[in-house]
């Protein structure tokens, strides 16, 4: 792959600087677009919105970040490419399918009676990376795939598959969505046992257990791992996640780790007013809750500063450069 793309055109890996890996400016599941009380798509106001929420990121170096949205959840590529030049943000959108129980499978798995999908699929993920999404022009820069909770569903297995030989023939690196802790070091086996370089391999929302077995036997297959959903304390609390973060930098795993928040500023579907007992738990959800939190937790904890620049700079970069 000549550069990694960005919605904006190809870059260097010495381009990207802190990166955060696993984010997004929307996030639409399934279904949204059916309920009669959604908000409007209004996509002029959601990019400012969106540029709004960058802002203080930027004021602690952001300069790249990963749309982590697959095809089906209300990925926008011109919305990507309207941030990325109002913000000066580079950003890196995805092809895949996100995981059976929450994505789109019905289309694939109709067409699976009659038609061979592994194929298919394949073809989808390198026309997006190759060729362009639709006829924006803007190419994907990740493969992003996603598995439910406690096993690898069929479907989710050919798509894997489909995502291992896409990623074999362009070099553009494999993102993924774990469920609750679990199917880390499945993912990590499937997709090498298919051939695709560890390097190039990031298992994501590894913060979703705090075992550290759990994340060693990811890291030993010698991918990298993200502690991307930093914030989400409804789900899992960041006392636990940074301790986390902490232990598996003491025993050497600094050059496997990154951090990211799986953030969007704006859900799609009718406005919710979170219910009281929530709303704490995701005070501190932001582009720039790491920057603000997170890092000054660490280095209390006595982490270097060179650690931290490992895992927001240096392990990025390597990913895409497959090091």
């Amino acid at each position: 792959m000549a550069g990694i793309n960005t919605v904006l055109g190809p870059v260097s890996p010495g381009e990207l600087g802190i990166t955060l890996m696993h984010e997004h400016l929307t996030l639409g599941f399934a279904g949204w677009d059916c309920d009669a009380l959604a908000a409007p798509y209004d996509r002029e106001e959601i990019a400012t919105a969106c540029v709004q929420a960058l802002e203080e990121a930027k004021t602690y170096g952001l300069k790249t970040l990963v749309e982590a949205s697959p095809n089906d959840l209300n990925r926008d590529v011109e919305l990507d490419r309207m941030v990325s030049e109002r913000s000066g943000i580079n950003i890196i959108c995805a092809t895949g399918l996100y995981m059976e129980a929450m994505g789109k499978p019905a289309y694939f798995k109709f067409r699976s009676q009659v038609f061979d999908i592994a194929t298919e699929i394949y073809e989808t993920f390198m026309k997006e990376i190759t060729q362009g999404i639709g006829d924006t022009g803007v190419k994907a820069g990740v493969i992003k795939v996603a598995t439910g909770c406690g096993e690898i569903s069929a479907y989710e297995e050919i798509v894997l598959k489909a995502a291992a030989k896409a990623q074999k023939e362009t070099g553009v690196p494999i993102i993924t969505h774990t469920e609750a802790g679990t199917m880390g070091p499945e993912q990590a086996a499937l997709l090498i046992s298919e051939g695709v370089d560890p390097r190039r391999i990031m298992i994501g929302h590894i913060g979703g257990s705090a075992n550290l077995q759990y994340h060693t036997s990811v890291l030993e297959q010698g991918v990298y791992i993200a502690f991307d959903r930093l914030g989400i304390d409804f789900l899992f609390p960041d006392t636990l996640r940074t301790a986390c973060i902490i232990g598996l930098l003491g025993i050497g795993y600094a050059n496997r780790i990154m951090l990211s928040h799986d953030y969007a500023p704006l859900w799609l579907g009718r406005p919710t007013d979170l219910p009281d007992f929530v709303k704490p738990l995701l005070a501190n959800w932001s582009f720039a809750h790491v920057f603000k939190n997170i890092i000054p937790s660490l280095k209390q904890a006595g982490v270097s500063g060179d650690k931290i620049d490992t895992m927001m700079i240096d392990n990025p970069r390597r990913l895409f450069a497959g090091e």
